[in-house]
């Protein structure tokens, strides 16, 4: 099984605002960049939207090292999502998109890792550059 490591971020101008996301594929010496956005949305949405459509988009089962700058969607992968499965999502906020991920996430091994926003960490400097540029894009 191969490893592959996805950078995510996501944002919004407003919460709830204009929003976007952006996610970084890497995989040896190949790179893939997604991103998208909606009109009317909030920060955690885009920030979980990105993993899910990263793992979407790869063809075969991966351990997949997931770095993200939300606590929200590192402690929800690692932490938070048994529980909440066990209770049937009941007082989650976004269950939708959180039955979205486990869906995406059922043939490959995910691992969570968070890394400190606005740091200087490269890849997390580019989604985040990106994800407000898709924002940005929905604001006008």
């Amino acid at each position: 099984m191969k490893t592959v490591r996805i950078f995510t971020d996501g944002s919004s101008i407003g919460n709830p605002g204009p929003g976007g996301w952006c996610a970084i594929l890497s995989y040896g010496d190949r790179t893939k960049i997604l991103r998208g956005g909606a009109e009317m949305t909030t920060n955690n949405k885009m920030e979980l939207t990105a993993p899910i459509e990263a793992l979407k988009a790869l063809k075969t089962p991966c351990k997949v090292e997931l770095y993200s700058d939300s606590s929200y969607v590192v402690k929800g992968v690692n932490e938070w999502l048994k529980g909440w499965r066990k209770k049937n999502f009941d007082k989650v906020k976004n269950p939708d998109l959180w039955k979205a991920y486990l869906e995406a996430s059922k043939e490959h091994l995910v691992r969570a890792v968070w890394v400190r926003g606005h740091s200087g960490h490269e890849e997390n400097e580019r989604c985040d550059q990106i994800a407000r540029g898709e924002a940005e894009l929905r604001k006008r």
